[in-house]
């Protein structure tokens, strides 16, 4: 059964509204090859991207059935599905042409959303260097992530996938390989029209939210056979978790440092910030009522807005289980940046250089860890512990609670760890715990608890 298949409805149903929108708005994985077109005048070896036609000969991807003998080779028709996650990439430029991103891009006075390059860094595939078939239209296409296929495309028609890696192919098996491609549009980056900020937000543009596996599950286009197993090797969903959080923690960090990225006039970049802590309820009476739930890992003076530590919370779980020496210094090094925060943007960046070099270092702890059964099991458990659990005081960090243990549950399932039948029956508990962050704007901390805490207790009968 290949990755997810048998929670993907619940998924789509039951993602905060956020998330769905961001991932239906935005793009970047998957591709494919063409084995009879001609290469375009560009030397082998450089990056040209020569486009979505290139890959799309029926003796390659572009068949209407998987009835390949070594990939399904409908990869393109999948990547295309109209309605589906799964061809959420291939829709990227066309969104940009519909009401609600006309309305955005007049409210930035961008003109014509399609032709912004504010825009077109996510929602098409950026190239410096461009073959004859390749078009804008096709949105994210299959270059976007493996690399422009000018110089690995001859080697990869053979079937040697190491070769492919060694001419240029991105290695999208490897999960820090992976992130670091997601991330780009996923999370942000430093290059032009991939960073999503405030204003765009204030404009419409939904927030960003990304979880690793489960994104990249939504965008499978391959089965994981034997095959692919000979090839690549097996996935483990738990490390690619696990290592997705460390590497946008990362990625965070370090837009946040950027100069031109980290303020906005005298202002800090909102995007950084946890949304939850201004958008929220206010009462004006002379009883005081208190609408922010204190937070132990945020040493931070009252009224202060706190850095988005989505990521820190689910490292720190991930840490005490998997990489023990390393979670103290993890824990330490994540207050004093709060702290730092809290001061001034020099100290902030200061302590930013040091957990990013912690949050590096895990990564590379999870790259090599097992992710075994109990260790995926203990993750689940300790998210929802009361080690940790105190720190869901917001929306983002729940929000990427609920993915984590349910990602973690699949990944069970996908090793053969939890018959699938198993867990498929304890469903509705873990959609509860969906349903306290389907609506940000009707979260409640400790009723998120509960139903975590809940869907958790019930994840642990299947031990």
């Amino acid at each position: 059964m290949s990755n997810f298949a048998w929670a993907r409805k619940s998924w789509r149903e039951l993602l905060p509204v956020s998330v769905c929108a961001a991932f239906a708005l935005f793009a970047l994985l998957l591709g494919t090859l063409h084995a009879n077109s001609p290469l375009n005048a560009a030397a082998p070896g450089d990056k040209a991207h020569l486009g979505v036609a290139t890959c799309a000969g029926s003796t390659c991807h572009g068949r209407s059935e998987a009835d390949g003998k070594i990939v399904r080779q409908d990869e393109i028709l999948r990547w295309q599905e109209p309605s589906s996650p799964t061809g959420a990439h291939s829709r990227a430029f066309a969104v940009l042409g519909n009401a609600r991103s006309a309305a955005i891009a007049q409210r930035l006075g961008l003109g014509s959303a399609q032709s912004a390059p504010m825009c077109l860094g996510c929602h098409s595939e950026p190239a410096t260097a461009r073959g004859p078939r390749f078009q804008q239209s096709d949105g994210v296409g299959c270059e976007a992530c493996h690399g422009g296929s000018a110089g690995w495309i001859e080697v990869h028609k053979t079937g040697n996938h190491r070769a492919s890696i060694a001419a240029g192919l991105i290695p999208l098996e490897n999960p820090a390989a992976k992130a670091s491609v997601c991330l780009d549009c996923h999370f942000g980056s430093a290059n032009g029209g991939q960073f999503v900020n405030h204003r765009m937000m204030a404009a419409g543009h939904p927030r960003i939210s990304f979880e690793l596996d489960l994104f990249t599950t939504l965008q499978a286009h391959h089965d994981e056979d034997a095959d692919y197993v000979q090839r690549k090797g097996r996935t483990n969903g738990a490390k690619i978790w696990a290592v997705g959080q460390a590497m946008a923690l990362d990625r965070a960090l370090s837009l946040f440092s950027s100069p031109t990225l980290g303020t906005e006039g005298p202002f800090p970049e909102f995007y950084f910030l946890d949304c939850h802590s201004c958008h929220r309820r206010i009462y004006d009476s002379q009883n005081f009522n208190q609408t922010v739930a204190d937070n132990p890992a945020r040493p931070i003076p009252v009224g202060m807005p706190p850095f988005n530590d989505e990521n820190m919370i689910m490292l720190s779980a991930a840490a005490r289980i998997v990489a023990p020496a390393q979670a103290a210094r993890f824990e330490a090094e994540s207050k004093a940046f709060h702290a730092a925060f809290s001061r001034d943007r020099n100290s902030a960046i200061s302590a930013a250089a040091r957990l990013r070099a912690t949050a590096n270092a895990l990564a590379s702890a999870f790259q090599s860890a097992s992710f075994g059964r109990d260790q995926s099991f203990a993750v689940i458990d300790l998210i929802a512990s009361e080690a940790i659990n105190p720190r869901f005081t917001d929306y983002e960090g729940s929000v990427q609670a609920v993915m984590a243990t349910d990602t973690l549950l699949n990944a069970l399932v996908n090793t053969g760890s939890v018959p699938a039948a198993n867990a498929a029956a304890i469903r509705s508990d873990i959609n509860r715990a969906y349903a306290a962050v389907r609506d940000p704007n009707d979260y409640r901390p400790a009723d998120f608890r509960r139903a975590l805490g809940s869907a958790v207790r019930t994840i642990r009968t299947l031990r």
